[in-house]
């Protein structure tokens, strides 16, 4: 039997050295450490998981970590005293946290009130991507995530979610131009849209970080890209509040707008939108070179924000405050797309060193 002894520099505690021996003249054979095979009540003829990792390591499980995770459940007990709201949060935690089937149950065999139960019937409808409502009574209120991983990776989640809040803001400056209150009114509505994919996002990332194993299924390659993809979808769920604000400002305006302020504005919020859409786009593309030309773009929002500035003067006072609060949130859009492009940055600097 040859003997190839594999050394490395240094070693914790959880690390310890062993020789790569070959028996027939082509099978490779490592031994395992006692204590490990004890631990998960191996023995001769048990069958292990070996899977090589995105780094080129190997990854051996035992058996009942190479199954599919079983569906997790979670109950909350509800009384009438409860507060919908209270429950509602309760709910997004447990969803957040990965349960799949979350029991919703009355305490001391009483009923769950028909306003709390209609109000995460609601929510649960509205907002989390893939629940079902499989069972409801007056004491008993379940849901299910259907969804599985593959279904919706997270790039696919987050592109949709990008595509929403980039024409959240181009209809919400088009009803600032018009003062077209509708229009205004169904950008509102439509932030529930981002807010779903948000939730939806950050439940699978949390999942991934606790199960590293999941991450190639959720559409990522790296523990290192989970934390990219949170800084980023919150960046991006921010930007659609913006348009929501601009929104509401519009619902605020009695009459038209200045033609010089509008079309300041118009100009102000292209380059924004334009900088947003490259950032998103430099994530997907992994591109160094594309989310750099973003910080450039992005910074000729200083000059434009101020042009934006002084023909605002020529509003009356009582239009003054909401439209200067328009500016900073297409201001504010800008500066997130410079945030997310600098963490494209960090994501991709390694494609760029020698």
């Amino acid at each position: 039997m040859k003997v190839l002894e594999l050394t490395h520099s240094q070693h914790n505690q959880n690390e310890e050295t062993r020789k790569l021996q070959i028996t027939g003249g082509s099978t490779y054979v490592i031994s395992l450490p006692k204590r490990w095979v004890i631990q998960n009540g191996l023995e001769k003829g048990s069958q292990l998981l070996i899977r090589q990792e995105e780094n080129g390591s190997l990854a051996i499980l035992p058996p009942e970590l190479g199954k599919p995770e079983r569906a997790e459940e979670a109950l909350i007990k509800v009384s009438p005293k409860d507060n919908s709201e209270a429950l509602i949060r309760k709910t997004v935690s447990v969803y957040l946290l990965g349960y799949n089937i979350i029991h919703i149950r009355a305490k001391d065999q009483k009923e769950i009130l028909s306003t709390q139960r209609n109000a995460i019937k609601t929510f649960a409808r509205n907002m989390l991507v893939g629940t079902e409502i499989v069972i409801d009574t007056s004491k008993d209120l379940t849901l299910q995530v259907l969804l599985s991983y593959p279904e919706l990776s997270v790039p696919s989640a987050l592109r949709r979610m990008s595509i929403i809040t980039a024409s959240m803001h181009k209809d919400a400056i088009t009803a600032l131009r018009n003062i077209d209150y509708q229009l205004a009114k169904d950008v509102r509505a439509t932030d529930y849209e981002v807010n779903r994919f948000h939730l939806y996002i950050i439940r699978q990332l949390k999942m991934a970080i606790q199960n590293p194993r999941i991450i190639p299924e959720i559409g990522l390659k790296t523990p290192k890209d989970c934390l990219g993809y949170r800084l980023i979808t919150k960046m991006v769920e921010r930007t659609a509040d913006h348009a929501t604000n601009i929104a509401k400002k519009v619902q605020l305006l009695k009459k038209q707008l200045d033609k010089e302020f509008l079309q300041t504005i118009q100009e102000m919020n292209k380059v924004a939108i334009s900088s947003f859409e490259t950032a998103i786009e430099s994530l997907f593309r992994l591109d160094f070179a594309l989310a750099e030309s973003v910080i450039a773009k992005a910074n000729k929002i200083v000059s434009l924000e101020k042009k934006a500035l002084l023909s605002s003067k020529e509003t009356d006072v009582e239009e003054i405050a909401n439209i200067r609060l328009v500016i900073e949130s297409v201001r504010r859009i800008a500066e997130y797309s410079m945030d997310i492009a600098e963490i494209v940055l960090n994501m991709t600097v390694e494609s760029v060193i020698e």
